[in-house]
């Protein structure tokens, strides 16, 4: 497969021209890369208008996905989210309301795609229970909670998979949302490597509307580098306005380091990537059944995650993350009760063995249950009111009975534990404290 951004930019820099434009580095500078590093000179393109390179690479990622047409982003999934949430609101039914029905372990870009659009959440809570950054649903649930809708929202918006490896059953929840005549948007940043299963578990193949793709999180992407995704059956003015949509929270200015890495991971997908998946895969498994054999409580979930419940031992996922470093092993995240570990197409035979050694020595402990998100608080504003709204930072000890402003979050994996314009119950003060947060951000009240 071509690469034709890659390929302007390395022969724009090769020819050695005087960069009279933009950036001020002039294609110098002490990071190696700043010679691949411009702006929409002639020929290299308009992530906001394409015409030319890009969007012809942009047509390769939509082959390789399947998809109506797939839209580059170079600021993550959290601007793919947002629009999202655009194209769903300009053309939702005539008698559909502008609430979003969505997970409660949305990252904290859908709650700023609410608050610019001027959207209400309203939350699918976990059915069963769940511990930090887990939402299960089930159709069922989700078809019981549309049915008690006073009118349609305008989209349901789930994460699947969630940051802690988590599985939603993506087909039949979209049957469901399309028998209702509502759009299923999905936050599948965790897993643009599922459509390169065998077979196929990305929710572009399951029947989803739109969802976004963090390229950066599982693929051989740079930071910052992701997809939206329209499918082939989502209404056909997504595809059209989508370009508008991306640009209205996009930069005007995108890093074509960016553009180059989407471009390059074309070719990687095109050639051996799944193969080379398909091995890792099976290498995390034999590790995960060894480590279960052995008493490490492994929670089931996506292929290229390794979960540890330090609930389950007595543990702490923060000790677990420090066992993990002892063996020169960098987790991507820890909380009060798991630990997580991702892994790529790309992962080496150490990368087994040190997370192997680390956790040899662990042996169930006294077994407690894991945190889990509050239970939304009273809805005093919208969250665009709220976000919008004078707000002061108080320490988390005053903070119960507040109405929060910004959503209170620890990054990764920013979810929300207050939500913007909701009064903060003393069971999400208690969590927060838990998380280590000192301050949140509340609404000024009036004196």
């Amino acid at each position: 497969m071509n690469t034709p951004i890659c390929d302007f930019v390395r022969g724009y820099a090769s020819a050695h021209p005087a960069r009279l434009h933009m950036p001020g580095h002039k294609g110098k500078g002490p990071l190696g890369c700043e010679a691949l590093d411009i702006t929409e000179v002639a020929g290299a393109d308009d992530l906001s208008h394409p015409e030319g390179v890009i969007l012809e690479s942009e047509n390769n990622a939509s082959a390789l996905f399947g998809t109506r047409h797939t839209f580059y982003s170079a600021g993550g999934s959290s601007q793919c989210v947002k629009a999202m949430l655009h194209l769903a609101l300009l053309h939702r039914a005539s008698n559909a309301s502008r609430t979003v029905l969505a997970g409660r372990n949305a990252h904290k870009a859908f709650l700023h795609g609410c608050a610019l659009l001027d959207l209400e959440p309203e939350w699918l809570l976990p059915e069963g229970e769940s511990p930090l950054c887990a939402c299960p649903l089930s159709p069922a649930g989700l078809d019981r909670a549309l049915a008690e809708q006073p009118a349609p929202p305008l989209a349901v918006y789930v994460t699947s998979p969630d940051y802690l490896g988590g599985m939603l059953d993506i087909a039949g929840l979209a049957e469901v949302c399309h028998r209702h005549g509502v759009p299923l948007l999905v936050d599948n940043a965790h897993g643009a490597y599922l459509r390169f299963l065998s077979p196929s578990r990305h929710p572009m193949d399951l029947g989803a509307d739109l969802c976004c793709d963090s390229a950066h999180k599982t693929l051989p992407v740079l930071t910052g580098g992701a997809y939206l995704h329209v499918s082939p059956t989502a209404l056909a003015p997504y595809e059209h306005e989508a370009r508008q949509a991306m640009a209205l929270f996009g930069s005007s200015s995108p890093s074509y380091l960016i553009l180059q890495s989407l471009d390059a991971c074309n070719r990687r997908l095109a050639d051996d990537y799944g193969a080379q998946m398909e091995r890792v895969v099976l290498h995390l498994d034999a590790l995960k059944a060894k480590l279960s054999a052995q008493g490490v409580p492994v929670r089931p979930g996506e292929p290229l995650k390794l979960v540890v419940d330090g609930w389950v031992t007595g543990l702490s996922g923060y000790e677990l993350a420090d066992l993990l470093r002892r063996s020169g092993v960098e987790p991507e995240y820890s909380d009060p009760d798991e630990v997580v570990l991702m892994y790529s197409a790309d992962a080496v035979e150490s990368d087994f063995q040190r997370v192997e050694t680390a956790f040899s020595g662990i042996r169930p402990g006294l077994r407690r249950s894991p945190a889990a998100l509050p239970d939304p608080g009273e809805r005093v504003l919208s969250p665009r009111a709220a976000m919008l709204s004078p707000w002061e930072e108080i320490p988390v000890r005053e903070a119960a009975g507040r109405i929060c402003a910004g959503a209170a979050v620890s990054c990764p994996p920013a979810i929300p534990i207050a939500v913007s314009g909701e009064r903060i119950t003393a069971e999400a003060a208690a969590l927060m404290t838990e998380l280590d947060f000192e301050t949140v951000s509340v609404v000024r009240e009036a004196v």
